[in-house]
């Protein structure tokens, strides 16, 4: 720690945790901001959620409402989940940042604003009639102007930068100014600057960077910094981890323990294409990727992997897994493992994009034709993806069956601490391939059954095409139990349908029953899956702080559904399901176990708040 940083720190006033909204252009580099604000706090050791909220429009014009692009990020001395309600701080770089995000900033907030992005023009283009700069229209909050651009230009002036290229280094000058408001150690940021960029470039961002910083120091427009002390994690190593590299990782590790290679066929769709971008760079852990030309190509390579041996993956989002269903029906039919990635986003069709839904429950459970049950696995938070993903990978290659794994856009872009995992402690989900024939004729000699059936799992036996005497014959035409041989027999058909569904439905043996946390004499009951467990945990426990009973239970199986959730339900007086989609998962438990579950719904392209939900269970006990 330098001299400053030290004088800094003594006069600092604690907190225990801010959460900053970065915000401005899609071309402000605000993303890049709140990551380097994001990786430096975790580096410091504290506890932090992320929402990087991204504009929908590829490229919206500059300056338009609709070009915003944001990043908001909850650091905090004691274990948290959500990236936090409202931002105690919201950093504007230009007029429509201000109207875009002005309504989250809670009262009474911090709002630091680039003012010299407020002309007349960018005015009219983030729809003002006036500059709020000039009335009182911001009076409930505490307003910081800053003229970043110009004094990012004559940071880099001496330098030789062009005022128009520095104008690009203003995001720095930001990050910089935050960075000593809440006593972030700058050492990390400069050395990553130094590696990142190149020249000009380089000097223009590294003098902004500091700019920003003694200007924290040496003005008056702030009384003094804050400090966020470290969080008090469990020991171990840490690292800052996005949903989609956990779930990459947690393939990469699936390979492993399975001592398979690892082939994934993909086609790029936001949000899930930094899942191909990570598996791409793991080679050396016999990981696969094909870009393949579409959704259906991409489904069918991963099965043809799965065939051959593989631990077959596509990964894509809500549109994509509609285009694959014909694929899935296949694997289901063929009985092979198959991971299917859907990172959810706002639909239906194209919808929106950049925006986290989870709506997919219906097509993953349903979405195929005929009866095609599969096994479907939802992921809750960015770190568990790496666990998720494992476990959707256990269950395809132990019963022989395509697993949908769900995730969506919040948990994909969304970032935190994770400890890194023992891998001894991981399980051993190793196969093994048929070698031999496995069956006697009645004339004695020996065949081999690629439908033959493991008693206890139902799977089929695997055999890797090119294993002398196994060969076998497949396709999407209905197989004779056993034989494998085409069969129009209805008798069949109606044995292996139910054969097929038999073996999902019997997974429920096999996965951890329903756990209930909080407290289990409670009138209400919460019942999540997916992303809204932050906001369902952040929620249980400022209500029960509050003095007010209430129980909660997390589903990561989807289907089968652990085997004691309908006693479990049954055991309350109330169920609310918070759901970001219309109630789908609500309305299946209403259907299989008969209880009044009611729903929370929001489909706004948002997760949910903890007041939301503080909000609702208010209500179900009135």
């Amino acid at each position: 720690m330098t001299d400053t940083e030290e004088r800094q720190t003594r006069r600092a006033e604690q907190l225990s945790h801010v959460v900053v909204r970065f915000a401005g252009d899609s071309g402000d580099g605000m993303q890049l901001t709140g990551d380097r604000f994001t990786s430096v706090s975790a580096l410091f050791g504290n506890d932090l959620s992320t929402f990087p909220d991204y504009p929908a429009e590829i490229r919206a014009p500059a300056g338009t409402v609709n070009g915003v692009s944001s990043f908001q990020v909850h650091i905090s001395d004691h274990d948290i989940t959500t990236p936090g309600d409202a931002p105690n701080v919201l950093v504007v770089m230009n007029p429509a940042a201000l109207k875009a995000d002005l309504h989250r900033l809670e009262q009474n907030g911090l709002l630091i604003i680039n003012t010299d992005a407020f002309d007349q023009r960018d005015l009219e283009k983030a729809g003002y009639d006036h500059n709020p700069l000039h009335d009182d229209f911001l009076s409930q909050y505490r307003v910081v102007e800053i003229p970043m651009t110009a004094l990012t230009q004559a940071a880099a002036e001496p330098l030789g930068v062009k005022p128009r290229d520095a104008e690009r280094s203003k995001n720095f000058f930001a990050l910089g100014l935050v960075s000593w408001l809440y006593s972030r150690p700058v050492e990390p940021t400069l050395e990553w600057i130094e590696g990142r960029f190149k020249d000009l470039v380089k000097e223009s961002n590294l003098a902004a960077f500091k700019a920003g910083f003694a200007f924290g120091e040496t003005t008056e427009l702030f009384d003094h910094p804050f400090q966020v002390k470290p969080a008090a994690l469990p020991p171990g190593e840490y690292t800052n981890i996005t949903g989609n590299v956990a779930l990459a990782w947690g393939l990469v590790a699936a390979g492993q323990l399975a001592k398979l290679p690892v082939f994934l066929g993909s086609y790029p769709i936001t949000p899930a294409s930094d899942i191909l971008h990570e598996l791409s760079k793991h080679k050396h852990f016999g990981v696969r990727t094909v870009q393949a030309e579409d959704e259906i190509a991409a489904a069918g390579m991963a099965l043809g992997s799965a065939f051959a041996g593989h631990l077959g993956v596509t990964t894509t989002s809500g549109p994509g897994l509609a285009l694959k269903s014909e694929t899935v029906s296949l694997a289901v039919s063929l009985e092979l493992p198959l991971v299917v990635v859907d990172i959810q986003r706002g639909g239906p069709s194209t919808g929106l994009p950049t925006k986290t839904e989870a709506a997919d429950l219906n097509i993953a459970m349903f979405g195929r034709h005929g009866e095609a049950p599969l096994p479907i696995v939802a992921a809750y938070s960015p770190s568990n993806c790496f666990d998720a993903a494992i476990e959707a990978a256990r269950i395809a290659l132990k019963y022989r069956t395509p697993v949908i794994l769900l995730s969506d856009g919040y948990l994909a872009n969304g970032s935190e601490p994770w400890r890194l995992p023992d891998p001894d402690q991981l399980p051993d989900i190793s196969v093994s391939f048929q070698t031999a024939k496995n069956h006697v004729a009645d004339d004695g000699t020996e065949e081999y059954w690629p439908y033959a059936r493991d008693p206890e799992t139902l799977a089929r036996p695997w055999a890797v095409p090119g294993t002398p005497g196994l060969m076998h014959r497949v396709g999407g035409i209905e197989k004779e139990d056993g034989t494998g041989n085409i069969s129009y027999s209805p008798s069949n058909h109606t044995t292996m349908v139910h054969l097929r569904a038999a073996k999902v439905a019997g997974i429920a043996a096999d996965i951890p029953p329903a756990a209930v946390v909080g407290d289990a004499d409670a009138d209400v009951v919460l019942l999540g899956w997916g992303s809204t467990w932050a906001a369902i945990d952040a929620a249980m426990q400022r209500t029960r702080r509050a003095g007010t009973k209430v129980a909660w239970i997390h589903l990561t199986h989807l289907n089968p559904l652990p085997p004691n959730l309908g006693e479990l339900l049954h055991g309350f007086k109330k169920v609310l399901v918070p759901e970001l989609n219309l109630g789908q998962l609500c309305r299946i438990v209403r259907a299989d176990y008969l209880v009044d579950a009611q729903s929370v719904t929001k489909v706004q392209g948002l997760p949910f708040t903890s007041a939301e939900l503080e909000n609702a269970i208010q209500e179900a006990l009135s």
